[in-house]
């Protein structure tokens, strides 16, 4: 519905965003992956949220997964791509930080912790390794990423402790939409 909601939405300011990539696993054939992300982009889409193959990042290769994000990114063009790394599914918080890290390093522009349909979602231990991530990638390159808990946040107390955690994380920079998405 992509090229239809454009439509309806040209000059509005509302940005759209497509999950492209396979969801929710990520696992379709490369090229068709690859080719979703072009369609999105040409039907309209202006963010693309890309989910990684996490058995990349369990069998450690993290150079086929950065490979895989930067194809991503570059099939994107100029839109933002929003990494989605299933954190429920990478079984260490020192993988999470890996695969944040790599991500990053290849072009994405937000790290997202879930599709929603892992086990285990956003919670403030894994993303709290993400937030350190992103602080130490912008103090290696003076770029801001920004960061998207997804998945089991439905009270505004656990939006209030999401947006503390960001706050002591990132700092005042970091509390608007531009780098978080809850």
């Amino acid at each position: 519905m992509l090229s239809e909601a454009s439509k309806q939405l040209k000059s509005s300011g509302v940005h759209l965003a497509a999950v492209s990539t396979g969801f929710p696993a990520g696992l379709s054939p490369l090229p068709l992956r690859i080719e979703e992300i072009k369609y999105s982009v040409a039907a309209g889409a202006d963010e693309i949220d890309i989910v990684i193959n996490r058995g990349f990042v369990l069998q450690n290769n993290w150079k086929k997964l950065y490979e895989e994000v930067a194809d991503f990114k570059k099939a994107a063009k100029n839109k933002h791509i929003k990494a989605i790394l299933g954190v429920g599914d990478l079984e260490t918080l020192r993988n999470v930080a890996k695969a944040s890290m790599v991500c990053m390093m290849a072009g994405a522009d937000f790290i997202k912790t879930s599709t929603g349909k892992e086990s285990v979602n956003a919670n403030l231990n894994n993303s709290l390794v993400m937030l350190r991530m992103i602080r130490e990638f912008y103090q290696m390159t003076g770029k801001k990423i920004g960061f998207k808990p997804a998945g089991g946040i439905s009270t505004a107390k656990t939006v209030i402790e999401f947006l503390i955690l960001v706050m002591e994380e990132l700092g005042h920079d970091w509390i608007n939409p531009k780098y978080l998405r809850i």
